[in-house]
């Protein structure tokens, strides 16, 4: 069932309940300094243990030349354990063969074999414990005059001695294990949530470029419309020209600052304490119709909304988009045409905005105005985010419409 664990999950779930080692260590091992402190203890423990096996030997009474082999064997056994980390069941498979003849190797043995419980999965650690339980078994037989009592309480004390090793052992490496899940899930947490800032931050720098792409289409349009008509009109009067030129400098001084504006959100590390820009409400949509007026256009607005201040902002700047958009694109492509802007809708109804001008045929040309052709494009994706819809075309009357209805709550 492990293989059906989806990786979203299988992130969510301690490694010992997916049957998956903790990380084993291979090669050369580098000691911290609680490493050190350990391996020093359980050192001092398993000779601590030998030097005892060897002076109850010798109460015993059993031979001096057996005895100090056995403490030989059991001294190599507890400096074999320098290398458990390394190689901890090849450590303890020998130590554990060597426990069958020498008793002075137990400590050794218990410290080789919890290491594998510890550092192993469970299928390995419980085959040295098998091994473990037959040199319980075979001890008794090749070394009769350790026994104190009868042969089964020797060989039940070994198993039961070797199942609370290995219990322990599996304690600790589970604890070491949701250890390392903890750890691995809060760093994971982190590199996510730093994923979803950065991506938050990214989406709002691309709705904030996509605000300006709307400004910086209608200023520059305005100064291709007003520069057009000096070209065309060299000899107007003085106060026409000097009127032109105004317009034409005020227009440059907002959209250089507004490319400023959006060059400072699209940095790669914005001021985390730059004021937002303000954002246009339905409410300036009278003073956007002035400025097209001022341009040069003829524009009718024909406002059905009592109170444009009484529309939520969201909607409200969604709806100033549009109505910026089609006036944009009827200075480009319907130059000297009527452009009526209809403003409808109440609260719980929805807001309607409606941008029509007669299609350009046979209409005076102006001046070129250069553009990307993706100004719909976004609208249609503005709407939609919004929760409403756009449309746009040629309608039966030979007008071009765009259309747009956006949601607003009751």
């Amino acid at each position: 069932m492990v293989g059906a664990v989806t990786p979203e999950y299988r992130a969510l779930l301690p490694g010992a309940l997916l049957a998956e080692p903790y990380p084993e260590t291979r090669g050369p091992v580098r000691r911290t300094a609680r490493d050190w402190v350990v391996d020093v203890f359980l050192f001092l423990f398993a000779v601590a243990v030998a030097v005892g096996m060897a002076a109850l030997s010798f109460e015993e009474g059993v031979q001096e030349g057996r005895t100090l082999i056995d403490f030989i064997v059991g001294v190599l056994c507890c400096v074999g354990l320098w290398w458990r980390r390394r190689w901890p069941v090849a450590i303890c498979l020998i130590v554990t063969v060597a426990g069958i003849w020498s008793a002075t190797s137990i400590g050794a043995a218990l410290v080789a074999f919890f290491t594998v419980a510890v550092h192993r999965r469970f299928v390995v650690a419980l085959a040295v414990a098998v091994v473990g339980v037959a040199t319980g078994f075979l001890f008794p037989l090749l070394r009769p005059e350790w026994g104190s009592s009868s042969f089964w309480v020797d060989f039940a004390w070994a198993t039961i001695i070797t199942a609370l090793v290995l219990a322990w052992g599996l304690v600790v490496r589970a604890r070491r294990q949701l250890v390392h899940s903890l750890r691995d899930r809060a760093h994971r947490a982190e590199s996510e949530q730093q994923l979803r800032v950065a991506q938050a931050r990214q989406a709002e720098r691309t709705r904030i470029a996509r605000e300006m792409h709307d400004v910086l289409a209608h200023r520059i349009s305005l100064l291709s419309l007003h520069a057009g008509a000096l070209e065309f009109r060299p000899d107007a009067p003085p106060a026409e020209v000097a009127r032109a030129a105004g317009v034409i400098r005020a227009s440059a001084h907002e959209a250089l600052q507004e490319l400023r504006e959006v060059i400072g959100v699209l940095r790669e590390d914005p001021a985390e304490d730059a004021p937002d820009r303000p954002q246009p409400t339905l409410a300036d949509l009278p003073g956007l119709v002035d400025e097209s007026r001022l341009a040069g256009m003829r524009v009718r607005l024909d406002r059905r909304v009592d109170d444009l201040g009484a529309v939520p902002v969201a909607v409200g700047r969604n709806a100033y988009r549009i109505v910026q958009e089609g006036l944009t694109n009827a200075r480009k492509h319907a130059y000297g045409s009527t452009v009526d802007v209809i403003v409808t809708g109440a609260a719980g109804d929805g807001l309607s905005v409606e941008v029509r001008n007669p299609w350009p045929v046979g209409v005076p040309a102006g001046p070129e105005i250069p553009g990307t052709g993706t100004g719909i494009v976004g609208l249609t994706e503005r709407a939609t985010l919004a929760g409403g819809r756009l449309e746009h075309g040629r309608t039966p009357s030979g007008d071009f419409r765009l259309w747009a209805w956006l949601p607003w709550p009751a």
